[in-house]
């Protein structure tokens, strides 16, 4: 017999399954689905539901290509519009009081990406902190990060900004119901990671958002992403175009149309710009003026930004990964001209002066690799730093085989510290050469400053806080340690480089 459990929320009762240590409800729905009618709306509420609604089970990951949605080696979770649902993993042990809650929010560049990954479950991270996790769902790509309010008409409005729209509806919901899971509401930390640590970002910028949690984790952002109203207006056009439809068409195209054609249509949009502007990304959240008034970077840097504490860093070598599996970034000499071009006329000369090597292959990835997340990291650092308590780290530890294989502490390799594990097969697998003793260090470091902030809002003590005269980073690695103002001519190259726009 497999143990089930029922929490009533405020919109019905769910069943989720008891485990030896943890309990889980899955595919809990936290808006209506944006399917027929609602297809390129803001999200609505749920409808309440009578009797007990199964969450034993995951629905559908957000709309996006099929591989993107893989939760294990040879298993993809099915997609489709109807997905904007959240999980929410529980210790079994009784609690004290209420726990603190830490909202997940998955990456994947806003166009794939699933909450239902095994790791981001958070079962570990959950019984060591004695806190609850929560895991979302928001809409992707063609569904949550284009803007298609221009085609509206008085029989079909589209709306914008729906993927971030998405995340607020996911902390509202936790406000409401999170205490009936034995959470605490005025205790939630929003954490993620990539595109999910953007849009924790996002969060920090969203008016919408305010009172709705109570510190950020923002780990690997390509924080300096946005759509200006203008950029915004042309990519749609283009995506417009690929679907085979014009200004007069596009309102009944949009929503006539399968989920899949409109997908299709907006990765070849995406993937042109992709080729064409490296170092641009046009899928981000739109600064509208309205819901979202400021892009992340500005909000910060005017003080705009939700006044919490904020952990925020990236890995030393992010790019590594994208040069074998995603070659999108502007990790060569073409694309790092290209791309240093756009800023102004000394750029190029300053920032390749600065990396050693340059134009080696190493050189030339560490600096797409830079300028993709620390660079605008660093800008964020800076900005809140004077406004509420903010926390920088850059983690540096890879095991050999990983090393070995050329990769380094890359992109998202943080992730298996965040959530512990260590003694999972993949875990084993990267130790194999050895390493094992030092991956034990740096989860440790990671999840018990991780759970230590959601706690109370300050990491572990031996953590400085960052200032713009000091620079206090934490040096995740084994052993770890403080570095003050690391690779500091890098940052000076830096000043002043953004990213360009599609206009």
């Amino acid at each position: 017999m497999v143990a089930t459990t029922d929490i009533t929320t405020a919109d019905g009762t769910v069943r989720g399954l008891r485990g030896r240590r943890v309990s889980r409800w899955r595919s809990i729905p936290f808006a209506a689905p944006p399917v027929g009618e609602l297809r390129f709306r803001a999200p609505q509420p749920v409808q309440p539901w009578h009797g007990v609604r199964d969450a034993t089970q995951f629905g559908f990951a957000a709309m996006q290509h099929r591989n993107g949605a893989r939760i294990g080696p040879r298993t993809q979770q099915p997609t489709g519009e109807d997905c904007l649902t959240l999980n929410v993993t529980v210790p079994n042990e009784p609690a004290a009081g209420p726990r603190p809650v830490m909202v997940f929010i998955h990456g994947g560049g806003y166009f794939i990406g699933t909450s239902a990954l095994g790791l981001y479950a958070g079962s570990r991270l959950a019984v060591r902190g004695d806190v609850i996790v929560v895991s979302i769902n928001y809409r992707l790509g063609a569904f949550g990060y284009v803007d298609f309010s221009e085609y509206s008409t008085p029989a079909n409005t589209f709306d914008s900004n729906l993927g971030l729209r998405d995340q607020v509806a996911a902390l509202e919901w936790v406000q409401r119901n999170i205490a009936a899971f034995g959470g605490d509401p005025g205790n939630v930390t929003i954490f993620g990671e990539s595109a999910g640590a953007h849009a924790v970002l996002a969060l920090f910028a969203t008016p919408a958002a305010a009172g709705l949690f109570h510190r950020g984790i923002s780990q690997s952002p390509p924080a300096d992403w946005a759509s200006s109203p203008a950029d915004a207006k042309l990519f749609a056009q283009r995506c417009v175009a690929e679907l085979g439809a014009t200004a007069e068409t596009a309102a009944e195209r949009l929503r006539t149309a399968s989920a899949n054609d409109i997908r299709r249509a907006v990765d070849r949009a995406i993937n042109r710009i992709l080729h064409d502007q490296p170092g641009l990304f046009p899928g981000a959240p739109l600064v509208d003026g309205e819901y979202l008034p400021l892009s992340p970077l500005d909000a910060f840097a005017s003080g705009a930004a939700h006044r919490v504490p904020l952990i925020i860093g990236t890995n030393q070598d992010e790019a590594t990964l994208f040069t074998r599996f995603d070659d999108t970034l502007p990790t060569t000499p073409e694309r790092i001209h290209w791309l240093l071009r756009q800023s102004d006329a000394e750029a190029e000369s300053r920032v390749t002066a600065a990396y050693p090597g340059y134009p080696s292959p190493k050189a030339a990835v560490r600096v797409g690799g830079d300028f993709t997340f620390w660079r605008p990291s660093l800008r964020v650092m800076e900005s809140h730093s004077r406004y509420a308590p903010t926390y920088a780290y850059r983690f540096d530890f890879a095991p050999r085989a990983i090393q070995l294989a050329g990769f380094g502490a890359t992109h998202a390799l943080d992730l298996l510290p965040v959530f512990g594990a260590t003694d999972t097969s993949l875990g084993r697998a990267m130790t194999i050469a050895g390493g094992q003793r030092g991956l034990r260090s740096v989860t440790r470091q990671f999840m018990d400053n991780w759970l230590a902030f959601a706690r109370t809002g300050s990491p572990l003590p031996s953590w400085p806080a960052y200032t713009e005269d000091r620079r206090a980073t934490l040096i995740i690695d084994y052993p770890p340690h403080v570095a003050y103002d690391p690779d500091k001519t890098k940052r000076l190259a830096w000043q002043g480089v953004r990213i360009p726009a599609l206009t």
